[in-house]
């Protein structure tokens, strides 16, 4: 099943199987997969960092904490699915370990502290970034951005308007306070990716 997704990812990439949208990647699920189409080179770095550290947990027998990275090209990354963590008031937000303890797997912090020292890792507190497993604890699904790739790559298209930053605020067409996707300072138009703005 692996090879025929990579193979035909097009046709599995449709508003039924839409998972989620962030200013890089945007995600499909395709059975016990999701398929994470790149909207920008940066989603293609993010993605093979994910299948370089992937591997190097793997090697440590950490792995059990990481959504799998099976394939990565220049459009797409193949991992194993997750079900995703509920939104809060129509928003993310940062996971604590005593707060969201029922959550946090064994070895949790010793694989967040690799993460953070030995790759980098970014933003690896906020409840987007992970699913949950069977057993309903978390496992990091969105591992790939460094802070070096933060700073000196995302933050200056972001602050150009050509990808877009996460802003919280009405949706002018559903009315719904959540998060929406605003391209620079002098984006004005404020609809959430549901009613037609990606």
């Amino acid at each position: 099943m692996l090879k025929q997704i990579i193979q035909n990812w097009k046709q599995y990439c449709s508003d039924d199987n839409f998972v989620g949208i962030g200013s890089t990647r945007k995600v499909y699920r395709v059975l016990d997969y999701v398929i994470k189409v790149h909207l920008h080179p940066i989603g293609y770095k993010q993605s093979l960092n994910e299948l370089k550290v992937y591997s190097s947990m793997a090697d440590k027998g950490l792995d059990s904490l990481l959504a799998q990275t099976y394939y990565v090209d220049e459009f797409i990354s193949v991992q194993t699915y997750y079900r995703p963590l509920e939104l809060k008031d129509n928003q993310s937000y940062e996971i604590k370990v005593v707060e969201h303890q029922h959550l946090i797997p064994d070895l949790f912090e010793e694989v967040l502290e690799i993460l953070d020292k030995k790759f980098d890792c970014f933003d690896l507190k906020d409840s987007s970034n992970y699913g949950l497993n069977n057993d309903g604890k978390l496992v990091f699904t969105d591992y790939g951005m460094t802070k070096s790739l933060y700073d000196k790559e995302w933050v200056p298209f972001a602050e150009k308007g050509i990808i877009p930053q996460i802003h919280f605020d009405f949706c002018k067409v559903c009315g719904i306070e959540k998060e929406l996707r605003m391209y620079g300072d002098n984006d004005k138009d404020k609809r959430c990716y549901n009613c037609g703005k990606e």
